[in-house]
């Protein structure tokens, strides 16, 4: 055997029994999507409004497919070797281009946008097929992505020769091909159809890459909390306040998502009977979890901005929102991992939108803090029944 077909097996991760660690290049990718991230805030803040909502999302949705298909890559495949380190570095600039775009995706930057994705999507895909050549176990599977990503691309593509919600259409179903099209193994007529239960991935490497993304996520969080408190002209009580509401806030939630439940997220990976559907449920819940962070971190720029603001609709919402989603995506991770759904973030999560109605006789501290406080309440919950979880039964 040589050529490609020789060389995508040489490419394949060691399955040895042990954690595979992530490498150094990937944490090196990892930093094109701090910058994602700051772009997207930056973005919703600056539109706090439906469309603007919306729109965000979608870019959202573009931005985290980009990250998760590399993800996999990066797992089946060793990122030490050349051919895959280079092919993240490629990966990496055509993000960067992306993220630099995303202020104007809905605008004069639709083109570039929707070109630096696709390259990302089927260029990267289009590589790993050639790679694996026509006989290695996954090549078929390759194929197939590669199909459906490249109808994919047509609706990314089609969306920038429109305007408003007809280019929001077609992006959105660009986006519905590339989520959906894993659950039912990227089935194509003449192709045939892969099988989740036949992805053998390693259950460690990507609880750990998703871990790390919501580090990401948190840190940008902190580094706009950093950035808005540094360039206020006074630090007097109020702004120490916000402050401190604003960081609980991110450290509540950092300690919902590892405190009670990430090192457990290896074990239900590696002892599924299907790893990879449950594999793809991870990163489908934490573009929820994520999504959460972004919003609350515009929430907290809001805060520390104008701390004696009446509450507006716009700003109730989203210093609501944002920590609900979250409360929501923890829930559902919480039920993938412990196969159970949490009752304090549902309810956690509905006192948080019952806050909405608060707009106009509440500053953006104080609302700012009683979600604060709401997080925090259930965290504390969880930090109980985590021991309680620990504690050996007394006979």
């Amino acid at each position: 055997m040589s050529g490609p077909a020789q060389s995508g097996y040489s490419l394949l991760r060691r399955r040895d029994g042990h954690h595979a660690r992530v490498s150094y290049a990937e944490l090196f990718f990892d930093l094109v999507y701090v910058f994602a991230v700051t772009q997207l805030s930056h973005e919703l803040l600056q539109h706090l409004t439906v469309v603007g909502a919306v729109q965000t999302l979608i870019l959202w949705l573009a931005v985290w497919l980009g990250w998760q298909y590399t993800c996999w890559v990066t797992n089946w495949f060793d990122p030490e070797t050349p051919q895959i380190r280079n092919l993240l570095f490629v990966v990496m600039l055509a993000g960067l281009v992306m993220a630099a775009a995303i202020p104007g995706a809905f605008g004069e930057r639709a083109v570039v946008f929707v070109s630096a994705y696709v390259t990302i999507q089927v260029g990267r895909t289009a590589y790993i097929v050639y790679q694996l050549g026509s006989e290695h176990p996954l090549a078929a599977n390759y194929r197939r992505m590669l199909g459906w990503l490249t109808i994919a691309a047509v609706f990314w593509i089609s969306g920038t020769l429109a305007e408003g919600w007809l280019r929001a259409g077609f992006w959105v179903f660009a986006c519905i091909c590339e989520y959906a099209s894993p659950m039912f193994g990227f089935a194509l007529p003449g192709l045939g159809r892969s099988r989740t239960s036949d992805w053998t991935i390693e259950g460690g490497h990507l609880a750990e890459r998703c871990q790390l993304f919501v580090i990401v996520a948190l840190g940008e969080t902190l580094l706009a909390t950093g950035a808005t408190f540094g360039t206020a002209k006074v630090w007097d009580a109020t702004m120490l306040s916000a402050l401190l509401a604003t960081f609980l806030g991110a450290l509540a939630m950092w300690w919902l998502y590892f405190g009670t439940s990430s090192s457990d997220a290896t074990d239900t990976i590696t002892h599924s009977d299907d790893a990879g559907r449950i594999g793809a449920y991870f990163h489908y819940v934490h573009a929820v979890l994520v999504a959460g962070i972004i919003v609350s971190a515009v929430g907290n720029d809001l805060i520390l901005a104008h701390p004696h603001d009446p509450v507006k609709m716009a700003y109730a919402v989203t210093l609501a929102s944002g920590p609900a989603i979250y409360l929501l995506g923890s829930a559902i991770y919480k039920k993938i991992v412990y196969g159970a759904v949490p009752f304090s973030h549902i309810a956690g999560a509905m006192a948080l939108l019952l806050l909405i109605p608060l707009n106009g006789t509440l500053d953006l501290l104080t609302l700012g803090w009683l979600s604060t406080a709401i997080v925090l309440g259930v965290s504390f919950r969880e930090a109980r029944l985590l021991r309680r979880r620990r504690v050996p039964a007394r006979s």
